[in-house]
């Protein structure tokens, strides 16, 4: 069970890298760059719901802290389920 864990750990905090690169790199390169692209066909799908929930106030889009902040409540309740579990 440990192994999982891991992983999906791994996994959530991957997620977490994307979506913090996202945000600077929206900031100096182009939508269009290789890299920027791929983060954002990862990262944009996760993206989108809580755009159309929570328009940017300001000018300022807070989505990607909410879906930092939802990240890490999903990591935590599978990995405390996954603990009870085994």
């Amino acid at each position: 069970m440990g192994i999982i864990i891991s992983i999906i750990q791994f996994i959530f905090w991957a997620l977490s890298i994307l979506v913090v690169a996202e945000v600077i790199l929206s900031y100096f390169m182009s939508p269009y760059h290789p890299i920027r692209a791929f983060i954002s066909k990862v990262i944009g799908p996760l993206l989108n719901p809580i755009r159309r929930l929570v328009p940017p106030i300001m000018s300022l889009d807070f989505s990607p802290l909410i879906l930092l902040l939802l990240l890490q409540l999903f990591e935590s309740i599978l990995v405390n389920l996954l603990r009870r579990i085994g």
